[in-house]
């Protein structure tokens, strides 16, 4: 029995800890750049009655905790995101769309994602709203 113990301890493969935080940091910038494209559309969708548009909002201090999509026409959240404990995300707070799906001059452009030695720059491009992440060296 002590024999099979032995052997079964040295043949089970390790699981490597700090690939799944880094898997948990794709996933969460996918996630975050899913909603900002999701804010987006709902602002083109909904544009012939809500001038206004929509806004990603993160929430909770930075690092943030969450976000929220909030209609600006009636200040209404629509959806919410968490983002996991072991995943840091610094920098842009507010990302505004207007009916064109373009943001508004106030927005921030930019939002760093980073999680067990993986980092990620998200950006939108102002004029058209498009949302792209990068990966960043090491």
């Amino acid at each position: 029995m002590l024999i099979l113990s032995i052997l079964a301890a040295v043949a089970v493969p390790r699981i490597n800890f700090a690939a799944v935080g880094g898997v948990r940091g794709d996933a969460a910038v996918r996630q975050i750049g899913t909603d900002l494209r999701r804010t987006r559309a709902e602002a083109i969708l909904h544009a012939a009655r809500n001038p206004k548009g929509f806004a990603l909002v993160m929430i909770g201090g930075s690092p943030y905790e969450g976000y929220e999509i909030v209609d600006l026409h009636d200040s209404k959240v629509i959806a919410t995101g968490r983002i996991p404990d072991d995943v840091r995300c610094k920098g842009g707070q507010r990302f505004e769309f207007g009916p064109l799906g373009n943001l508004s001059s106030t927005s921030d452009t930019s939002l760093n994602v980073a999680a067990e030695g993986r980092a990620y720059q998200v950006e939108i491009v102002p004029a058209t709203g498009a949302v792209q992440w990068t990966r960043q060296p090491n």
